[in-house]
């Protein structure tokens, strides 16, 4: 599949928006009350939280490999 170079450019930056914003999202999900309960343990808050961070920035870096590739040819 060819990709144009703004096609690839685009998936470069939707990529690295991924993995710019998401992290600074966990670290306030962290220090919500929500996150942990009465014993320390996380919650369900957290651990759903974790889960769509991690997801997203797998998708984002996928994104940017994709992106890559297409410019490379």
């Amino acid at each position: 599949m060819v990709l144009p170079t703004a096609l690839a450019v685009i998936l470069i930056i939707s990529g690295l928006w991924s993995l710019l914003v998401w992290p600074p999202y966990l670290i306030q999900a962290y220090k919500d009350p929500r996150a942990r309960d009465e014993k320390g343990a996380p919650t369900r808050y957290l651990t759903v939280n974790l889960m769509k961070v991690t997801t997203s920035m797998v998708f984002g870096l996928a994104t940017i490999i994709v992106g890559f590739r297409a410019l490379m040819g």
